[in-house]
């Protein structure tokens, strides 16, 4: 077992990575309060985890709560329905929920969590690797809304993350692949060693090996939580961890969320982000062609499709979050492994980037 210390004072926690760490409570129930815990997962982890969940909590009084699956389910709707869920259950300040699932619950968990009664305390269980490597860690919790992805939120640290790579054992091949992106993602902002040793791992990374996805779990996550100790807020450095978001959030808004996953959404944008980054000089030339044919490799799409309009994207990534009232900020790369936040794009330099990234022509 990984254990990696998220360093935020009074409200540090630590995310422990392993593979079969549910059936080893041993290795973690002493962060969970002895009061109730409220389970939110969905209907198509909770048949896979809810009961094993309890076997190894048998002391605990457990209230699950099983949602629909899908990006489209973290709405206002679910957030009322769990509000009345906890309400009709006289859920007190003094218990905790649980996210058993990935980002999906655990950002409308974490966000029913900070909004219950001004604030109790949640853990994270992800089990997907898209959640297990980004989601759980942070304290980002959001719901969507038409408008875009996750501007209705609030910032509220876990208390616990419990990162189990068993639980990827039975995660769909193409939620598994969506969640390499954030790997990528990693190596691309901040470790050009790691995308390194990404590229030279796919066939690895793609069979699902034990030691080698324990290890790119650790490692992204000790990325991350250096990144979150520094910047808690996303006031400067974090915001480089949305690296290839602005582009792929629009993407997954103008599909409804039904189109793209979340990662498959994010592999496209970060290859559009560093399209605009060379067109710009920022960057050397062939760091997208790199980046995009490791995404390849690792079965993810890295073009945006015809159908997608340059002027729906930018109408949509004008409400991103790192913007101001006077720019348009993106990420972007100087070069692998170097990310910067940038906010003088100009609109036709964003708009070549996009058509650079057009599905080929056959």
């Amino acid at each position: 077992m990984t254990r990696i210390d998220i360093a935020l004072g009074e409200r540090s926690y630590p995310v422990l990575v392993g593979h079969g760490l549910m059936n080893e409570p041993s290795a973690w129930n002493r962060w969970l309060p002895d009061t109730p815990l409220v389970v939110f997962s969905n209907e198509k982890v909770a048949p896979l985890y809810l009961d094993a969940l309890a076997r190894v909590l048998p002391d605990h009084e457990l209230h699950p709560l099983v949602l629909p699956d899908g990006e489209a389910e973290k709405s206002f709707d679910n957030f009322r329905r769990a509000v009345d869920f906890l309400a009709e259950r006289g859920i007190r300040r003094d218990a905790c929920l649980l996210a058993l699932g990935g980002g999906v619950i655990g950002d409308l968990c974490g966000f029913v969590a900070a909004t219950w009664m001004r604030g109790i305390r949640f853990v994270q269980f992800p089990t997907t690797l898209l959640a297990q490597v980004d989601a759980s860690v942070g304290g980002k919790t959001a719901i969507n809304i038409p408008q875009g992805k996750n501007l209705v939120g609030a910032f509220h640290q876990p208390s616990l993350v419990v990162a189990d790579t068993a639980t990827l054992d039975t995660l769909d091949p193409r939620e598994y692949r969506a969640g390499l992106a954030e790997i990528v993602k990693c190596g691309a902002i901040r470790d050009a060693d790691f995308l390194d040793g990404i590229e030279a791992r796919c066939e690895a990374l793609l069979a699902r090996d034990v030691e080698c996805v324990v290890d790119v779990v650790g490692r992204s996550v000790a990325h991350k939580a250096a990144v979150v100790a520094e910047d808690e807020h996303e006031t400067g450095v974090r915001a480089t961890l949305n690296f290839g978001h602005t582009f792929g959030h629009a993407i997954e808004a103008l599909s409804g969320y039904t189109r793209f996953l979340h990662g498959e959404a994010v592999a496209i944008g970060m290859v559009t982000a560093t399209r605009l980054s060379e067109l710009r000089g920022l960057c050397p030339t062939g760091v997208a062609d790199r980046l995009s044919a490791t995404l390849q490799r690792l079965g993810l799409p890295v073009s945006i499709p015809d159908d997608m309009t340059a002027d729906d994207l930018m109408s949509l990534m004008s409400l991103d979050k790192k913007n101001t009232a006077s720019s348009r900020r993106l990420v972007l790369l100087r070069d692998a492994g170097q990310a910067v936040i940038h906010a003088d794009s100009r609109p036709e330099q964003v708009r070549e980037a996009i058509e650079a990234s057009r599905t080929p022509t056959e």
